[in-house]
């Protein structure tokens, strides 16, 4: 199987780099193991929130120059500023063209509401997240009977402190009751799937609208709307007061339609997607990758003029800690990690954690390296990556659609400088 361009990993890096390649007519296949990392995110996406010093940051693209001085091998400074700031805005172009309906700019960070009801900077929000400065003066937080990945006393208690008269509520909703019968079942997914159903969306209307009538603003679960916002849009139109809904524990409902969205936006532009699918080796001679070989697909080789690593972090098995260290499993590049397993993590779990950073070494093309020597037709974008703590720094998304987009235009490139 013959492709033009071939991605390891289908999570946010992947789908991104693979939408721009497809839109320009590269032939693409993604190979993904499993879920991505994104149906356990918030659905918001990081750019820049925070300096490796601590320097809270509020406008990203004006720190990137400290960002450079702070952490040379950041993939932002790699990239170059310059190449940010283009990418970023061609990331919020990318999303939108993918349908997906966020607020926010790459110019300021705002801060949205977390599900414990504080506050966040980040780069991009859907637009049911709440964002501070609130405008209401009375909220009422609504919880659902027996579902415990949502605690509404949490966030009315952190809104409390904003200077908000909260309430807390609680729905009922009998046709949720056979989940309610198995714990393990009653997760914001299914309950999405049921709430998503229009006879079901009447009922919960029903119940919310005498809530609804001594509040300015109602904040929900977010658990409905797993393919789009139509539900909610449905929903919200026929209250009194606006509704706004806070992401829940893991799996987060909003994250997975914005993996659904650019699924759907991948494969519409002739996208091949093998699910389930793992690479267990590649063909490599003379720094250029010359097939892959997949749990799947056997001995049956694939092969690409350019392949993409975007197979994450530890999380999804893009790297992998060992007792002699931590390595990257499928092509086994250089990685930059600290040397020692008592330097991997510190000692104050709410520290910033050393194994966080590690990750592949790339050069400024984001060329991985083997021997020190640049792999010329393999790229690395996303979470594998070295250099950048996702979590302290709140850069995480950020990385991974302006460095898809970044190879993305490297690749293109080179097809168009073909003679």
């Amino acid at each position: 199987m013959k492709f033009d361009s071939l991605i390891i990993g289908g999570g946010l890096a992947g789908l991104t780099c693979g939408i721009r390649l497809a839109e320009a007519g590269l032939r693409c296949a993604i190979v993904s193991r499993g879920q991505s990392a994104l149906h356990f995110s918030s659905g918001s996406l990081d750019l820049l929130a925070e300096l490796p010093d601590g320097t809270p940051v509020e406008q990203p693209l004006k720190a990137l120059e400290a960002l450079a001085q702070q952490a040379p091998q950041h993939p932002y400074s790699l990239m170059g500023a310059q190449n940010v700031l283009r990418y970023a805005v061609e990331g919020e172009a990318l999303l939108e063209r993918c349908l997906v309906n966020l607020q926010g700019s790459c110019q300021q960070n705002h801060q949205r509401i977390t599900p414990l009801g504080t506050r966040r900077p980040t780069w991009l929000s859907p637009a049911e997240i709440p964002v501070a400065p609130l405008p209401w003066k009375r909220i009422t937080v609504v919880g659902i009977a027996g579902f415990l990945d949502f605690q509404p006393e949490l966030v009315a208690g952190s809104l409390t402190e904003l200077d908000i008269k909260v309430k807390t509520a609680e729905l009922t909703l009998p046709e949720l009751d056979v989940l309610r019968n198995n714990p393990s079942e009653f997760r914001a997914a299914n309950i999405a799937r049921v709430l998503d159903k229009p006879e079901q969306q009447r009922l919960l209307v029903a119940e919310l609208i005498p809530l609804a009538e001594d509040t300015d603003a109602l904040f929900l679960p977010a658990c409905m709307g797993s393919d789009d916002s139509q539900a909610f849009q449905a929903i919200s139109s026929r209250l009194p007061c606006p509704l706004r809904l806070l992401p829940t524990l893991p799996p987060s409902v909003l994250g997975m339609r914005l993996y659904n969205q650019l699924r759907r936006r991948f494969q519409r532009l002739g996208g091949l997607i093998m699910p389930g699918d793992a690479v267990l080796k590649a063909d490599i001679s003379e720094h250029w990758v010359k097939a892959i070989f997949t749990r799947n697909h056997g001995d049956v080789p694939l092969r690409a003029d350019r392949v993409i690593l975007a197979s994450g972090s530890f999380f999804s098995s893009g790297l992998e800690a060992k007792f002699a260290g931590i390595r990257e499993p499928v092509f086994g590049l250089d990685v930059l990690a600290p040397a020692a397993r008592a330097d991997w993590c510190r000692e104050d779990f709410f520290s910033p954690q050393p194994y966080l950073q590690a990750g592949v070494a790339v050069d400024e093309h984001f060329h991985p390296l083997i021997g020190g020597r640049s792999v010329n037709n393999l790229y690395a974008i996303g979470s594998v990556l070295a250099g950048f703590d996702p979590l302290q720094q709140g850069c995480g998304a950020g990385v991974s659609i302006t460095g898809a987009l970044h190879v993305a235009q490297q690749i293109l490139a080179a097809q168009e400088a073909r003679p």
